[in-house]
Protein backbone atom coordinates (compact mmCIF):
# COMPACT_ATOMS: atom_id res chain seq x y z
CA UNK A 1 0.00 0.00 0.00
CA UNK A 2 1.46 3.53 -0.41
CA UNK A 3 1.52 6.03 1.52
CA UNK A 4 -1.24 9.01 1.62
CA UNK A 5 -0.27 11.73 -0.05
CA UNK A 6 -1.82 14.76 1.27
CA UNK A 7 0.15 17.79 0.08
CA UNK A 8 2.61 18.09 -2.72
CA UNK A 9 5.34 19.57 -2.01
CA UNK A 10 7.82 20.62 -5.45
CA UNK A 11 9.59 23.64 -4.73
CA UNK A 12 10.65 24.55 -7.94
CA UNK A 13 7.17 23.89 -9.47
CA UNK A 14 4.59 26.45 -10.26
CA UNK A 15 1.77 25.95 -8.04
CA UNK A 16 -1.64 27.33 -9.21
CA UNK A 17 -4.31 26.35 -6.52
CA UNK A 18 -5.05 24.06 -3.98
CA UNK A 19 -8.32 22.04 -3.99
CA UNK A 20 -9.77 19.86 -1.28
CA UNK A 21 -8.45 17.14 -3.13
CA UNK A 22 -6.00 18.09 -6.31
CA UNK A 23 -3.38 20.35 -6.27
CA UNK A 24 -2.18 22.37 -9.66
CA UNK A 25 0.88 23.37 -11.35
CA UNK A 26 1.42 25.78 -14.16
CA UNK A 27 3.94 23.57 -16.89
CA UNK A 28 5.15 24.66 -20.34
CA UNK A 29 1.56 26.12 -21.20
CA UNK A 30 -0.11 23.07 -19.48
CA UNK A 31 -0.97 22.07 -16.22
CA UNK A 32 0.10 19.57 -13.88
CA UNK A 33 -2.99 17.71 -12.00
CA UNK A 34 -1.84 16.08 -8.95
CA UNK A 35 -5.19 14.04 -7.07
CA UNK A 36 -3.26 13.78 -3.60
CA UNK A 37 -4.90 11.46 -1.27
CA UNK A 38 -7.20 14.31 0.50
CA UNK A 39 -10.37 13.59 1.09
CA UNK A 40 -13.19 16.05 1.78
CA UNK A 41 -17.48 15.48 2.53
CA UNK A 42 -19.77 18.43 3.82
CA UNK A 43 -17.06 21.15 2.63
CA UNK A 44 -14.77 19.61 4.75
CA UNK A 45 -11.54 17.96 4.01
CA UNK A 46 -11.06 15.05 6.65
CA UNK A 47 -8.08 13.16 8.70
CA UNK A 48 -6.21 11.07 7.85
CA UNK A 49 -6.68 10.79 4.43
CA UNK A 50 -7.35 7.92 2.07
CA UNK A 51 -3.60 6.46 0.96
CA UNK A 52 -3.83 5.53 -3.06
CA UNK A 53 -7.15 7.58 -3.40
CA UNK A 54 -5.38 9.80 -6.04
CA UNK A 55 -4.02 7.39 -8.02
CA UNK A 56 -7.67 5.32 -8.05
CA UNK A 57 -8.98 8.75 -9.19
CA UNK A 58 -6.26 9.28 -11.98
CA UNK A 59 -6.20 6.37 -13.37
CA UNK A 60 -10.16 5.59 -13.64
CA UNK A 61 -10.40 8.73 -14.97
CA UNK A 62 -8.04 8.55 -17.70
CA UNK A 63 -9.55 5.06 -18.47
CA UNK A 64 -12.87 6.83 -19.08
CA UNK A 65 -11.21 9.86 -21.06
CA UNK A 66 -9.66 7.25 -23.42
CA UNK A 67 -12.89 5.09 -23.56
CA UNK A 68 -14.96 7.81 -24.64
CA UNK A 69 -12.10 9.29 -26.92
CA UNK A 70 -14.76 9.32 -30.13
CA UNK A 71 -17.48 11.32 -28.68
CA UNK A 72 -15.41 14.30 -27.27
CA UNK A 73 -11.84 15.68 -27.08
CA UNK A 74 -10.58 15.81 -23.82
CA UNK A 75 -8.17 17.40 -21.55
CA UNK A 76 -5.19 15.18 -21.74
CA UNK A 77 -1.46 15.44 -23.11
CA UNK A 78 0.41 13.00 -21.20
CA UNK A 79 -0.21 10.86 -18.69
CA UNK A 80 2.98 8.85 -18.24
CA UNK A 81 5.26 10.57 -15.38
CA UNK A 82 8.37 9.85 -17.76
CA UNK A 83 6.97 12.33 -20.69
CA UNK A 84 5.92 14.97 -18.36
CA UNK A 85 8.39 18.70 -18.30
CA UNK A 86 10.66 19.19 -15.84
CA UNK A 87 10.83 19.85 -13.07
CA UNK A 88 7.59 17.41 -12.35
CA UNK A 89 8.81 14.59 -14.19
CA UNK A 90 11.75 14.11 -11.54
CA UNK A 91 8.97 13.92 -8.38
CA UNK A 92 8.61 10.08 -8.16
CA UNK A 93 5.64 10.61 -5.63
CA UNK A 94 3.76 12.23 -8.72
CA UNK A 95 3.36 8.92 -10.51
CA UNK A 96 0.26 7.21 -11.79
CA UNK A 97 -1.42 10.06 -9.08
CA UNK A 98 -0.93 12.75 -12.01
CA UNK A 99 -1.96 14.00 -15.56
CA UNK A 100 -0.13 16.31 -17.57
CA UNK A 101 -3.19 18.40 -19.99
CA UNK A 102 -4.07 21.39 -21.89
CA UNK A 103 -4.65 24.86 -20.01
CA UNK A 104 -8.38 25.63 -20.85
CA UNK A 105 -10.92 27.89 -20.04
CA UNK A 106 -13.60 26.60 -17.98
CA UNK A 107 -17.11 26.52 -18.60
CA UNK A 108 -18.64 28.15 -15.28
CA UNK A 109 -21.03 25.42 -14.98
CA UNK A 110 -21.14 21.74 -13.63
CA UNK A 111 -22.89 18.87 -16.20
CA UNK A 112 -24.97 16.50 -14.25
CA UNK A 113 -27.29 13.88 -15.58
CA UNK A 114 -29.38 11.74 -13.10
CA UNK A 115 -30.70 8.51 -14.17
CA UNK A 116 -31.66 7.19 -10.44
CA UNK A 117 -33.28 9.92 -7.77
CA UNK A 118 -31.39 10.12 -5.20
CA UNK A 119 -29.19 13.21 -2.87
CA UNK A 120 -30.32 16.74 -3.59
CA UNK A 121 -32.05 15.64 -6.41
CA UNK A 122 -34.90 13.60 -3.73
CA UNK A 123 -34.59 15.36 -1.57
CA UNK A 124 -35.88 18.46 -4.00
CA UNK A 125 -38.38 15.53 -5.67
CA UNK A 126 -40.33 15.13 -2.09
CA UNK A 127 -40.82 19.16 -1.34
CA UNK A 128 -41.66 20.06 -5.30
CA UNK A 129 -41.71 16.38 -7.31
CA UNK A 130 -38.96 18.35 -9.69
CA UNK A 131 -35.72 18.05 -10.01
CA UNK A 132 -33.96 21.41 -11.34
CA UNK A 133 -37.63 22.45 -12.18
CA UNK A 134 -37.95 18.93 -14.33
CA UNK A 135 -41.47 17.97 -13.77
CA UNK A 136 -40.79 13.72 -12.79
CA UNK A 137 -43.71 11.37 -12.48
CA UNK A 138 -45.65 11.05 -9.16
CA UNK A 139 -45.05 8.33 -6.96
CA UNK A 140 -40.90 8.04 -7.36
CA UNK A 141 -39.22 6.74 -4.16
CA UNK A 142 -35.65 7.30 -3.01
CA UNK A 143 -33.04 5.51 -5.70
CA UNK A 144 -35.94 4.80 -8.29
CA UNK A 145 -34.60 4.45 -11.78
CA UNK A 146 -35.69 7.72 -14.29
CA UNK A 147 -38.13 7.20 -17.15
CA UNK A 148 -35.35 8.34 -19.08
CA UNK A 149 -31.67 10.45 -17.68
CA UNK A 150 -31.96 13.87 -16.75
CA UNK A 151 -29.64 16.94 -17.07
CA UNK A 152 -29.37 19.21 -14.05
CA UNK A 153 -26.74 21.90 -14.05
CA UNK A 154 -24.62 23.24 -11.20
CA UNK A 155 -23.29 26.18 -10.49
CA UNK A 156 -19.77 25.99 -9.83
CA UNK A 157 -18.96 26.80 -6.17
CA UNK A 158 -15.39 28.00 -5.13
CA UNK A 159 -16.28 27.20 -1.52
CA UNK A 160 -19.49 25.84 -0.01
CA UNK A 161 -22.20 23.72 -1.91
CA UNK A 162 -22.80 23.93 -5.57
CA UNK A 163 -26.24 25.22 -6.59
CA UNK A 164 -28.37 23.17 -8.79
CA UNK A 165 -30.17 25.32 -11.69
CA UNK A 166 -32.88 25.13 -14.28
CA UNK A 167 -31.70 25.34 -17.68
CA UNK A 168 -32.84 28.41 -18.48
CA UNK A 169 -30.70 29.76 -16.33
CA UNK A 170 -28.10 27.79 -17.54
CA UNK A 171 -28.18 29.28 -20.62
CA UNK A 172 -28.16 32.91 -19.26
CA UNK A 173 -24.87 31.97 -17.63
CA UNK A 174 -23.51 30.26 -21.12
CA UNK A 175 -25.51 31.15 -23.93
CA UNK A 176 -28.19 29.20 -25.46
CA UNK A 177 -25.61 27.27 -28.13
CA UNK A 178 -23.25 25.95 -25.83
CA UNK A 179 -25.96 24.64 -22.87
CA UNK A 180 -27.69 22.86 -25.64
CA UNK A 181 -24.12 21.06 -26.81
CA UNK A 182 -23.28 20.65 -23.27
CA UNK A 183 -26.59 18.84 -22.41
CA UNK A 184 -26.21 16.78 -25.39
CA UNK A 185 -22.57 15.96 -24.50
CA UNK A 186 -23.78 15.03 -20.98
CA UNK A 187 -26.33 12.61 -21.35
CA UNK A 188 -24.82 11.09 -23.85
CA UNK A 189 -21.26 10.34 -22.39
CA UNK A 190 -23.81 9.43 -19.44
CA UNK A 191 -25.93 6.59 -21.10
CA UNK A 192 -22.80 5.16 -23.15
CA UNK A 193 -20.77 5.23 -19.48
CA UNK A 194 -24.01 3.51 -17.81
CA UNK A 195 -24.72 0.80 -19.78
CA UNK A 196 -21.03 0.11 -19.95
CA UNK A 197 -21.18 -0.21 -16.19
CA UNK A 198 -24.30 -1.87 -15.85
CA UNK A 199 -22.38 -5.08 -17.96
CA UNK A 200 -20.18 -4.83 -15.41
CA UNK A 201 -22.46 -4.96 -12.43
CA UNK A 202 -22.08 -1.35 -11.08
CA UNK A 203 -25.17 1.06 -11.65
CA UNK A 204 -24.31 4.62 -12.25
CA UNK A 205 -27.12 6.32 -10.72
CA UNK A 206 -25.24 10.31 -11.20
CA UNK A 207 -22.50 11.34 -12.84
CA UNK A 208 -21.18 14.93 -13.32
CA UNK A 209 -18.92 16.33 -15.68
CA UNK A 210 -16.64 19.34 -16.67
CA UNK A 211 -15.92 21.45 -19.57
CA UNK A 212 -13.84 23.83 -20.97
CA UNK A 213 -12.92 25.58 -23.72
CA UNK A 214 -9.86 25.13 -25.94
CA UNK A 215 -8.15 27.83 -27.49
CA UNK A 216 -9.82 27.57 -30.82
CA UNK A 217 -13.43 27.60 -29.13
CA UNK A 218 -14.14 23.99 -29.03
CA UNK A 219 -15.61 22.70 -26.06
CA UNK A 220 -13.60 19.81 -24.43
CA UNK A 221 -13.89 17.33 -21.45
CA UNK A 222 -11.55 18.14 -18.24
CA UNK A 223 -11.00 17.56 -14.69
CA UNK A 224 -12.43 13.95 -13.81
CA UNK A 225 -14.28 11.79 -15.58
CA UNK A 226 -16.68 9.31 -13.87
CA UNK A 227 -14.96 8.64 -10.41
CA UNK A 228 -15.86 7.46 -7.41
CA UNK A 229 -15.63 10.51 -6.16
CA UNK A 230 -17.55 12.38 -8.61
CA UNK A 231 -20.20 9.76 -9.22
CA UNK A 232 -22.89 7.51 -7.13
CA UNK A 233 -22.13 4.30 -8.34
CA UNK A 234 -24.18 1.34 -6.87
CA UNK A 235 -23.46 -2.56 -7.02
CA UNK A 236 -26.08 -3.53 -9.58
CA UNK A 237 -26.79 -7.22 -7.78
CA UNK A 238 -28.02 -5.23 -4.35
CA UNK A 239 -30.29 -2.62 -5.86
CA UNK A 240 -33.53 -2.19 -4.13
CA UNK A 241 -35.44 1.11 -4.80
CA UNK A 242 -37.20 2.28 -1.61
CA UNK A 243 -34.08 3.44 0.16
CA UNK A 244 -30.64 4.43 0.49
CA UNK A 245 -27.78 2.06 -1.34
CA UNK A 246 -24.77 0.40 -0.86
CA UNK A 247 -21.78 2.27 -2.57
CA UNK A 248 -18.62 2.06 -4.51
CA UNK A 249 -18.03 5.43 -3.75
CA UNK A 250 -17.95 8.22 -1.59
CA UNK A 251 -21.14 8.05 0.14
CA UNK A 252 -19.70 5.77 2.36
CA UNK A 253 -17.86 8.10 4.00
CA UNK A 254 -20.83 10.39 4.02
CA UNK A 255 -22.94 8.04 6.29
CA UNK A 256 -20.27 7.40 8.61
CA UNK A 257 -19.92 10.78 9.47
CA UNK A 258 -24.00 11.35 9.52
CA UNK A 259 -24.27 8.54 12.25
CA UNK A 260 -21.34 10.04 13.97
CA UNK A 261 -23.51 12.86 15.68
CA UNK A 262 -20.76 15.12 13.91
CA UNK A 263 -22.91 18.74 13.75
CA UNK A 264 -21.46 19.18 10.21
CA UNK A 265 -19.28 22.35 11.59
CA UNK A 266 -15.06 22.19 11.24
CA UNK A 267 -13.04 20.21 13.09
CA UNK A 268 -14.62 16.89 11.76
CA UNK A 269 -14.13 13.64 13.15
CA UNK A 270 -11.01 11.75 12.33
CA UNK A 271 -11.83 8.88 10.56
CA UNK A 272 -11.06 5.18 12.40
CA UNK A 273 -8.76 2.93 10.38
CA UNK A 274 -11.87 0.40 9.05
CA UNK A 275 -13.23 3.78 7.32
CA UNK A 276 -10.18 4.56 5.60
CA UNK A 277 -9.45 0.53 4.65
CA UNK A 278 -13.48 0.75 3.47
CA UNK A 279 -13.04 3.54 1.28
CA UNK A 280 -10.17 2.86 -0.58
CA UNK A 281 -11.67 -0.86 -0.99
CA UNK A 282 -14.80 0.06 -2.24
CA UNK A 283 -12.57 2.33 -4.88
CA UNK A 284 -10.15 -0.27 -5.83
CA UNK A 285 -13.66 -2.54 -6.29
CA UNK A 286 -15.17 -0.16 -8.86
CA UNK A 287 -12.00 0.16 -10.87
CA UNK A 288 -11.86 -3.59 -11.00
CA UNK A 289 -15.41 -4.17 -12.37
CA UNK A 290 -14.98 -1.33 -14.48
CA UNK A 291 -11.79 -1.63 -16.11
CA UNK A 292 -11.36 -5.26 -15.53
CA UNK A 293 -7.78 -4.76 -14.17
CA UNK A 294 -6.36 -5.09 -10.37
CA UNK A 295 -5.14 -1.99 -9.59
CA UNK A 296 -1.60 -2.20 -7.19
CA UNK A 297 -1.26 0.42 -4.71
Amino acid sequence: MVEALLTTAIPDGRLVSRGKVRDIFAADGGLVLVATDRISAFDCVLSPGVPGRGVVLTQLSNFWFRTFEDVVPNHLLETELDAFPEPYRSHRELDRRSVYVRRLRPIPVECVARGYIAGSGWKEYRESGTVCGIPLPSGLVESDRLPEPIFTPATKAETGHDENIDFDRMVAIVGGETAERLRELTLGLYRRAAAYAWERGIIIADTKFEFGFDEDGRIVWMDEALTPDSSRFWPRDAYRPGGGQPSFDKQYVRDWLEASGWDKEPPAPELPPEVVEGTIGRYLEAYRLLTGEELEL
